[in-house]
């Protein structure tokens, strides 16, 4: 897929998969394929394999491509299959150039491995990457790779597949600033997560990236409709209800982003598994919380 005609598609949710496990942590390619499979009988813009939902700094690169390779089978081109890389120069560029080849539509680059990287060496990572590949990057400002507006305008400069910025520190006054400085020339997607799809969308985004959809792509798309409606009473309801209880849950501890949607899965018929370390296990004493919860959910599965 071109980078303009990927573009054309994001609008609405895109989903992350989980990568499922098996007991003895092994690659459970099976489970992912039925997972990705019934996530895209929603009308989903986009999925990610080898997200952070994904555990990609988990994976080896032979589990990586077939991760990807199962998405794009899965998704049967209803919906884009976006390949997460990151690592270093060298491991990130092999992954792009993999999953390219693969039949991913679009690749989402992670923060390289160095926290204290100088703009210059991220500049110089993202590009190893777009040069490798001919579709459309994605940059994930996330973690330690905080953008500002005028970094964001030389990326755009840079990398002319560079087509979206995915926002996931949670800052909507820097984005804000980011979304006036470059205005068109990348679409801006929100990407921290659902319980903040009110305020992304109160800023004029109409892309989220959701965990959610892991469970109730139906909740998800009914998040983005009602926001992209400003029907702020019932999406008071939504987030009051079930993503703000959720994210509570998954807050309590580091990783349980991860821990707590695959334990929710399970519950609900869904084959996940356990999460790799240095991922936590949810305790067994939050379980009952997680099952109260997904009998609440009922009406949105």
């Amino acid at each position: 897929m071109e980078p303009a005609e990927l573009r054309s598609k994001l609008g609405g949710v895109i989903a992350f998969p989980v990568t499922n496990f098996k007991p003895d942590l092994s690659l459970d390619i099976d489970g992912f394929r039925r997972n990705v499979a019934e996530m895209t009988e929603y009308p989903l813009c986009a999925v990610v394999a080898a997200g952070g939902t994904g555990e990609l700094y988990s994976l080896t690169p032979d589990e990586h491509g077939r991760l990807v390779e199962a998405a794009v089978a899965e998704a049967r081109g209803k919906s884009a299959v976006i390949a997460g890389v990151g690592f270093g120069g060298g491991l990130s560029v092999a992954l792009a150039k993999q999953a390219v080849a693969a039949g991913a539509d679009g690749i989402l680059m992670f923060p390289p491995y160095y926290p204290n990287a100088d703009f210059e060496g991220l500049l110089h990572y993202y590009k190893a990457i777009g040069e490798a590949v001919d579709v459309g990057l994605f940059v994930y400002s996330r973690d330690w790779v905080n953008l500002t507006a005028s970094q964001v305008a030389r990326l755009c400069d840079e990398l002319p597949n560079l087509i979206a910025l995915k926002e996931g520190q949670g800052d909507l006054r820097n984005y804000q600033r980011v979304m006036a400085r470059c205005g068109n020339r990348l679409h801006w997607i929100g990407g921290i997560g659902d319980d903040m799809v009110p305020g992304y969308y109160a800023i004029g985004i109409r892309t989220y990236t959701s965990s959610i959809a892991v469970i109730a792509p139906r909740l998800s798309l009914q998040l983005h409709e009602r926001a992209s409606m400003l029907d702020n009473a019932s999406l008071s309801r939504l987030m009051s209800n079930y993503v703000l209880p959720l994210y509570a849950l998954r807050a309590r501890r580091k990783g349980y982003e991860v821990s707590v949607m695959k334990k929710a899965m399970e519950i609900l018929g869904k084959p996940a598994g356990p999460v790799r370390p240095p991922l936590p296990e949810t305790r067994p004493e939050e379980v009952n919380e997680i099952e109260r919860l997904m009998e609440r959910y009922e009406p949105v599965l």
